[in-house]
């Protein structure tokens, strides 16, 4: 049994490790010239500087945590995130603190137990059913909210107004009705010792896994009504797509929307701001900034730091972009689908990840997705 996976991120990588395991010889192709995909990261000043922004892990899942931790030891992170609001540094999500920060007092008592008493303590609730609540006190501090932490932060990612995206993109990050100050409350929340890059290195080490870096699968592997084309010859191996859908078949229904990002790296003195992400969501053309000794390492350590400013842009093909973002819309799902369907005729092509499956997801769950195709790709070989 043979299969071909092209992309050595999360996705391809696990997927790889599982038929590797499971008797498959297994072709990796990865266009870049390091494993990791867009985790990869690298050493620098007492810090692992994530290349392609910062990733941290965390996850309700307690199979993808067991799974990643055959390859790596871990050092508890909890992920705090600050928001630059004209000055004032407030945690994000934004919570009962973030709501001390920017009311007086009297009307920050008003409003805590009228969203007390409307949703219950410690609850995560979207910004737009807030901004329906039938309290006037509750809309008009979800429309503060709404305008002073998302309206400008969601135009910069994504280049268009809230209201033209799906509703799931502003419901990831909710308010809190609590005082919870951490960005992510799931149950597994760490940051790998010695990197991202090291996991997919020993996710890779595997004798039935070959690697091929700096590899442009697009001019080897191709879909048509006829069947799935590797290197000039239709294959029935297991093929697994971690790309883009459109571009692999060469836009056939047209081009589907994505975000880019440009990064620009710098080293300062350390420490040079008060959490490890801080979020301008008011002013600067860039989104974030994020100061990798604060969250990569045990112990931040040293006068300098890492640092990486993060500007969204459109992506555009032929411009040596990278697309991380899928944008999710009515539009572009409904294409995206016609991209799915066609490729869906042939039993042995699986479109997965993030860019492959179109949506806008985490580590974790691309790792989940990517356990649950590859068993269901063994028990298929079974048969």
């Amino acid at each position: 049994m043979r299969a071909i996976i092209v992309g050595a991120g999360f996705s391809g990588a696990t997927c790889a490790r599982c038929l590797a395991e499971n008797g498959f010889s297994v072709t990796v192709l990865e266009k870049n010239n390091t494993v990791g995909g867009n985790a990869f990261d690298e050493y620098k000043n007492g810090a692992y500087v994530h290349k392609y922004g910062p990733h941290i892990f965390h996850t309700q899942k307690q199979r993808v945590f067991e799974f990643l931790s055959r390859f790596t030891e871990w050092f508890p992170y909890e992920h705090r995130v600050l928001a630059n609001l004209n000055g004032t540094f407030i945690p994000v999500p934004f919570n009962l603190e973030s709501l001390r920060k920017t009311f007086p007092p009297e009307k920050a008592d008003k409003l805590e137990n009228a969203l007390k008493r409307g949703y219950g303590e410690n609850k995560k609730v979207p910004i737009l059913e807030l901004k329906k609540d039938p309290d006037k006190d509750v809309r008009e501090f979800a429309d503060f909210v709404f305008d002073n932490v998302f309206r400008f932060y969601t135009e910069k990612q994504w280049g268009r107004k809230p209201e033209e995206l799906d509703p799931t993109v502003m419901q990831r990050v909710p308010v809190y009705i609590s005082y919870e100050d951490r960005y992510f409350t799931d149950a597994y929340q760490y940051q790998p010792k010695r990197g991202f890059t090291a996991i997919f290195e020993k996710m890779l080490d595997h004798e039935n896994i070959a690697v091929e870096l700096g590899c442009d699968a697009l001019k080897r592997l191709s879909v048509t009504e006829d069947g799935v084309f590797f290197d000039g010859k239709k294959t029935d191996d297991v093929v697994i797509y971690t790309g883009q859908a459109d571009e692999l078949l060469h836009y056939r229904f047209g081009k589907l929307s994505y975000r880019s990002l440009r990064f620009e790296f710098r080293t300062v003195k350390n420490p040079f701001q008060p959490a490890a992400v801080v979020n301008y969501t008011v002013s600067e053309d860039y989104t974030r900034i994020s100061e990798f000794n604060k969250f990569t390492c045990e112990k931040a350590e040293g006068e300098l730091s890492e640092i990486v400013y993060e500007y969204p842009l459109e992506y555009e093909t032929d411009r040596g972009m990278i697309a991380y973002y899928p944008v999710a819309n009515e539009e572009n799902v409904a294409l995206y689908k016609k991209y799915a369907n066609f490729v869906a005729k042939h039993k042995n092509f699986y479109l997965t990840g993030r860019l492959g499956s179109y949506k806008y997801i985490n580590m974790d769950v691309a790792v989940d997705n990517a356990l649950t195709l590859a068993d269901t790709i063994c028990k298929e070989a079974e048969k």
